[in-house]
């Protein structure tokens, strides 16, 4: 009787492992691939906008790319693609940085407090979550706008700080300031729940061995909360990367970032498999991350 049972057991394992793994196929690899082929056709005056060579392929995107890099030595070459690269990547890293400092001693504040306490605290990082990411972005349009109306500059104008409003509107500080403050709960949430799980054992054994608040930071605090800091700073860095709400919104069009550059090539400029190519290249790059946090997803280990 027991060959019945095992064929059913497998049975079940199988039909469970198809769930997922067709949600993978069905959402990942075919819209991945369906990129892929449009990344190596042609333009064409057409619906769809782009057609198969008879060739096979038309590596001409991937082509203009490899240009731009070749001209890394050239002053004054046009590196428009690269240009929003470097643009959106220091972006993304000024922003996981911010995120980081600013989160990590509220995340650890928020782990030490009381139960009661700690509860309300989370609700307050989640609570953006509760307006619309759109009615937020606006919001800091209202905050940030360069004129009087601008709800800083007026607060200014009206204590005598400044005579005249302060531009901080549609520039890459006021991309930066949204950018962090809308991705700020995603690096506190994995930290708190790293933090959360600390044995404050260790840190009372390395006070009383003579450790310095410092040092216990850096030497057990730190390193036994390293998975949550390169789990956060994941979370942050890949959509930020990717951005284009923010910066078209609190940028104006004047900060240069990798996703408008494809939203112009799939709108305006009717280049999708420059598009495309380039969408496949970000997903490699942003591959190289996901391949730290692999390397970070077993056990705690000093930084």
């Amino acid at each position: 009787m027991s060959p019945p049972a095992d064929s059913g057991a497998r049975a079940r394992r199988l039909a469970l492992g198809v769930l997922p793994w067709g949600w993978v196929l069905l959402f990942f690899v075919l819209p991945f691939a369906l990129i892929v082929g449009v990344s190596v056709s042609t333009p064409s005056l057409s619906i769809p906008p782009y057609t198969l060579p008879a060739g096979g392929i038309d590596p001409a995107s991937y082509a203009r790319i490899a240009g731009e890099a070749a001209t890394l030595a050239q002053a004054g070459a046009d590196r428009q693609y690269l240009s929003a690269w470097g643009s959106a990547l220091a972006l993304a890293a000024f922003t996981t940085l911010a995120c980081l400092l600013i989160g990590y001693p509220f995340a650890y504040h928020i782990a030490r407090s009381r139960p009661g306490l700690r509860e309300t605290l989370l609700m307050l990082v989640m609570l953006p979550f509760w307006t619309a990411f759109l009615l937020r972005v606006f919001a800091w349009q209202g905050l940030l706008d360069s004129s009087a109306v601008g709800v800083i500059n007026q607060l200014l104008l009206a204590a005598g700080v400044i005579g005249n409003p302060l531009p901080m509107l549609y520039n890459r500080g006021a991309v930066a300031m949204g950018m962090v403050y809308s991705y700020l709960p995603f690096m506190v949430l994995p930290l708190y729940a790293h933090l959360v799980k600390l044995d404050v054992r260790l840190l009372e054994a390395a006070r009383d061995l003579g450790a310095t608040p410092w040092r216990t930071f850096t030497q057990v605090t730190l390193p036994l909360s390293a998975r949550g800091v390169v789990a956060g700073s994941l979370l942050v860095f890949i959509p930020a990367v990717g951005e284009f709400v923010i910066p078209d919104l609190l940028g104006g069009g004047n900060v240069s970032t990798i996703g408008r550059r494809i939203w112009e090539d799939f709108g305006p400029n009717q280049d999708w498999p420059m598009a495309a190519a380039v969408a496949v290249l970000m997903l490699v790059v942003l591959s190289l991350p996901i391949m730290l946090l692999n390397r970070y997803g077993g056990e705690d280990r000093r930084l």
